[in-house]
């Protein structure tokens, strides 16, 4: 039974003393013990992350890292940077990243590598832009993301993976993929991972749904069979809503 996992991805928002606030609200709230919870920080927020929610059930993480442990990479935070700082997730090959930043299959590739090799736990976001989806490419474009960026990952390792499936057009948007379109989507991420290693991998590995979750419409996602989370963007920079999503079975 794979245990459903809410992340919020708080993006570009966030300053330390906003931080702090939001992350006390969280450590007050009563949150399902039996759904894995983590919040992505700007990484000046991590320390305080680190500070507010020890002691809790609440999990976090970065929203990018380099591959390398240390070197001549300004701007950048390392592996072992998150691992100090006590981070369990890592987002990777989010949209903003492939799209403004310029990020390939080959460079994630290298991230991912380097998160399992320093025991952190890779969100891995997949998903395609609206032309793909009107064209009906979006299979081909999410199968050709996948194959690239798992490339020389192990079966151990991938039945630790979390992927995000997270349409470009839903991000943001207000937008939301139905649940059925959702759902399809999914599962043939669940099936190509079967394809690639095996069912019993596919089965173990956890698939996140994100683009405008919100507690109006996280109960209809977190009941289809293959939608095993979800990472939310804006709703979880509210401490009620984090706390709705995650207490979404209730």
């Amino acid at each position: 039974m794979r245990k459903p996992v809410i992340v919020g991805n708080w993006k570009m928002n966030m300053t330390v003393s906003e931080a702090k606030n939001l992350l006390a609200d969280l450590k007050e709230k009563r949150l399902d013990t039996e759904v894995e919870a983590g919040v992505c920080t700007p990484a000046i927020d991590l320390p305080i992350a680190a500070e507010i929610l020890e002691g809790t059930n609440i999990g976090f993480g970065g929203q990018n890292m380099h591959f390398e442990e240390s070197g001549a990479f300004t701007g950048e935070i390392s592996p072992t940077m998150l691992k100090d700082v006590g981070a369990t997730y890592v987002i990777l090959g989010h949209s903003e990243r492939r799209d403004i930043f310029g990020e390939d299959d080959k460079l994630i590739n290298e991230k991912l590598l380097s998160a399992f090799d320093h025991d952190l736990t890779p969100i891995l976001c997949c998903g395609e832009s609206l032309e793909e989806r009107e064209a009906n490419k979006q299979e081909e474009r999410v199968k050709a993301q996948l194959e690239a960026d798992l490339k020389d990952i192990s079966e151990s390792d991938i039945k630790k993976l979390i992927i995000a499936y997270e349409p470009i057009w839903a991000i943001g948007t207000g937008k939301t993929a139905s649940a059925d379109d959702a759902e399809a989507m999914c599962a043939f991420i669940r099936n190509l991972v079967a394809e690639l290693y095996s069912k019993e991998a596919a089965e173990a590995v956890r698939i996140q749904y994100g683009g405008s979750v919100k507690p109006a419409n996280v109960k209809e996602l977190m009941a289809k069979e293959n939608i095993d989370g979800a990472l939310v963007g804006g709703a979880s920079l509210k401490a009620d809503d984090f706390e709705a999503l995650v207490n979404h079975r209730g």
